[in-house]
């Protein structure tokens, strides 16, 4: 089976509110300026960018999987096969005004140079995905001594699509190192609700399930 077919087929089951949409979608989208340009990295089935246009985004998107595209396009979206770690120098600089990675930047063979194209190409970036430093993952090594599995990442490590596994700490520390700008940042827990915002960030590494930053370029 190709790569990218695993990765669709892989899926993170991750919190799902009562309208339907997945509380990390949630979030992301509030990050959003109604009639923004967005660029959705790795887009899947495209559930993000539909939820983005009802609030009257111009969406397109790039997916790895073929499956994943096929999906989009009967959806009406505006989806292309692409590589994240390939694909988006293709792309001129402020193309759009957001470009979003979201639950994909583990996935990447080269995170730092793909967090530096979408952050070229794109206003502003929205970035999240799932924190290996929770708890749970911390528990399971010490106990167990084997790789983590979870809802949110249920493949074992021989299976995953996930080659760059990172914790909230490590996120904040590749930011530093680029001069990125974070402007926002919430740690979501095991229900897909929101850490209190006053937290350091070692609360957030141990009990943060997952992290979602909106980030512009530094100085």
């Amino acid at each position: 089976m190709a790569l990218q077919d695993q990765a669709f087929r892989l899926t993170a089951r991750l919190p799902v509110n009562d309208d339907g949409y997945r509380s990390d979608h949630q979030l992301v989208a509030q990050m959003v300026e109604p009639g923004a340009k967005v660029l959705d990295v790795g887009c899947g089935e495209g559930d993000l960018l539909r939820l983005l246009e009802t609030r009257g985004v111009d969406g397109r998107g790039i997916e790895l999987s073929r499956e994943g595209v096929n999906r989009c396009v009967a959806k009406g979206l505006a989806v292309v096969q692409g590589d994240a770690d390939t694909d988006l120098v293709n792309y001129p600089d402020d193309s759009f005004d957001y470009v979003i990675l979201s639950q994909t930047l583990q996935a990447t063979r080269q995170p730092r140079v793909v967090l530096e194209n979408l952050l070229r190409i794109g206003q502003r970036a929205i970035v999240s995905f799932p924190n290996f430093g929770h708890w749970k993952m911390r528990l399971q090594l010490l106990v167990k001594g084997q790789m983590p599995r979870t809802e949110n990442l249920p493949a074992t490590w021989y299976d995953t699509p996930n080659i760059h596994f990172c914790t909230i700490k490590d996120f904040v520390q590749l930011c530093d190192e680029i001069h990125v700008k974070m402007e926002r940042a919430v740690a979501l827990d095991l229900y897909g609700q929101p850490l209190r915002l006053n937290a350091p960030w070692w609360f957030w590494n141990m009990f943060g399930e997952q992290g979602v930053f909106l980030l512009s370029r530094g100085d």
